[in-house]
């Protein structure tokens, strides 16, 4: 594979953050579609309400690629960055460290039989269903009882796939381009998977760079934008094991956990948006329809996740360069697989596709933004039930935009955002975290993940006194009072083996 030589930067934002409060607005639908008003073919993308976090952490300067790691920082004030030119990778490659570069990823089943526990997995992770601290202790329950609910729908997904996730397949030939390249680039790294809900587990990753006598160490979350649900999950896991572990705590490492700025990451990106387009009989008259993973609509309100405003970001960047080559489509960005009765981000996948056949779009091309690797919600959900809905929406031309995967330019770009880190692997150049260019500063598992959990708040209680009657407290504690009862029916099911659940085949027998 021909491993392309990139620009180190990242692309920079079209107005310094200083400057600027708000992003390019979502374009109009074309002049061609007449009954859409400019109230209903128009979006804009305001970033000027940001949650604090991402106002603290949003720097006012463009600083170059930085590292915390977990080794003894130096004593560097913000005003003191280390020059670009102050420390090369073959610098750090002196004394002959071995390099090793961890590829974070969710995992998939691979065959029918994996699906239900890969659900139980899956579910069992508290930043995927986060229950009170009261009830953290039925995490595990909950989590049998979704798995198994959920299993037979599941297992009709993957088997029209062929039977089981592509993912791992697809990860282990990102790993071994991104080694190949990594050597292109005189960096002879060894590159692992770890994925967070089946195997090959992150643990069994850590133990495989353990045994091969890594000293210095690149994590790499294959998610673009950063989510506490996905990279942070992964990173918290990772968290634990390196306390837990001498070896660990002593390895120098640094964690990459966002790079959907990156130039190589964008144009690869347009140039896939590009080609798809050329396909369409009128290609400018396509609607390009970003797809994003969702997340409950809490992470980001209350938790401080800035995995929507990463997100909104980085379909702009995509859309500018696009412009730059005289692509002026209109767009719309949207959130796919919810699951459950909770408030995610909106706009909704389905949803949003119904509304613009309503409103007369023909030409539609789902991108799957979120994603870099081709599985069940870019094959099933998107190929199948997405296209299907559009279909009987009154879109008459589908398309879609093929993942990533191992196209050159993309590996190219992430062999580059691993050689950029390591000179600073073991040093940390920038001690204020207000003074980050990044929505998601690189760091250390430990800097990194301190910085999210600092923004935290409690949610506040619902009711603060008891009120008899039609009254919302007395539906919050008849709510909560069916909820400890179903809980508490749950429980004794899953532990005794017996009740109505069993009887009806929703929970195994014992």
């Amino acid at each position: 594979m021909n491993c392309p030589a990139m620009s180190a930067a990242p692309t920079p934002s079209s107005c310094s953050s200083s400057s600027c409060s708000s992003y390019s607005s979502f374009r109009p639908l074309p002049p061609l579609l007449p009954q859409l008003s400019n109230n209903d073919s128009q979006r804009s993308l305001h970033f000027s309400n940001l949650s604090s976090l991402s106002n603290r952490l949003l720097g006012k300067h463009s600083l170059p690629l930085r590292a915390l790691v977990s080794s003894t920082p130096l004593n560097i004030s913000a005003s003191s960055v280390i020059s670009d030119d102050a420390i090369s990778p073959s610098s750090v490659l002196s004394g002959d460290p071995k390099i090793g570069v961890l590829l974070l990823n969710l995992g998939g089943p691979e065959t029918l039989d994996d699906v239900q526990p890969f659900l139980f997995n899956l579910f069992a992770d508290p930043d995927i269903i986060r229950l009170p601290p009261l009830f953290q202790f039925l995490q595990k329950p909950l989590a049998q009882f979704i798995s198994v609910a959920r299993a037979p729908k599941s297992k009709e997904g993957y088997a029209s796939i062929g039977g089981g996730s592509p993912l791992r397949h697809i990860t282990d030939a990102q790993a071994e381009e991104l080694r190949k390249c990594l050597v292109e680039k005189n960096v002879p790294a060894k590159v692992y998977v770890g994925m967070r809900y089946w195997h090959p587990f992150t643990e069994e990753a850590i133990e495989q760079i353990k045994t091969d006598g890594i000293t210095k160490l690149v994590v790499l979350p294959l998610y673009p934008q950063f989510s506490i649900s996905t990279s942070g999950s992964s990173l918290r896991l990772l968290e634990r094991i390196f306390r837990e572990d001498e070896y660990l705590v002593n390895m120098q490492h640094t964690v990459i956990p966002s790079w959907y700025q990156r130039e190589g990451y964008i144009k690869a990106m347009a140039n896939l948006i590009q080609g798809e387009l050329e396909k369409f009989g009128s290609p400018s008259q396509v609607v390009i329809f970003f797809s994003a993973h969702g997340v409950p609509l809490a992470y980001v309100e209350e938790a401080g996740d800035p995995y929507k405003a990463e997100m909104e970001e980085c379909v702009d960047l995509i859309m500018e360069e696009l412009d730059k080559r005289k692509i002026t489509n209109s767009y719309t960005l949207a959130y796919q697989s919810r699951v459950g009765p909770v408030e995610w981000l909106k706009p909704y996948t389905e949803e949003a596709i119904t509304d613009l056949g309503k409103k007369g779009v023909e030409n539609l091309l789902a991108v799957p933004i979120s994603f870099v690797s081709e599985h069940i919600e870019t094959l099933e959900e998107i190929d199948v039930e997405y296209k299907e809905l559009a279909l009987k929406s009154g879109i008459k031309n589908w398309g879609r935009v093929p993942a990533l995967g191992t196209e050159p330019m993309f590996i190219s770009d992430l062999a580059d955002a691993v050689v950029e880190s390591l000179p600073y692997v073991g040093a940390m150049a920038v001690s204020n975290l207000e003074a980050r260019q990044s929505l998601v500063p690189l760091g250390s598992v430990e800097e990194l993940l301190a910085t999210y959990d600092s923004q935290r708040r409690e949610l506040p209680a619902p009711v603060t006194m008891w009120e008899w009657g039609w009254t919302k407290s007395a539906e919050t504690w008849n709510g909560r009072a069916a909820m400890l009862a179903v809980l508490a029916l749950l429980v004794l099911e899953v532990t005794t083996g017996k009740g109505f659940l069993h009887q009806w085949g929703i929970l195994p027998s014992l």
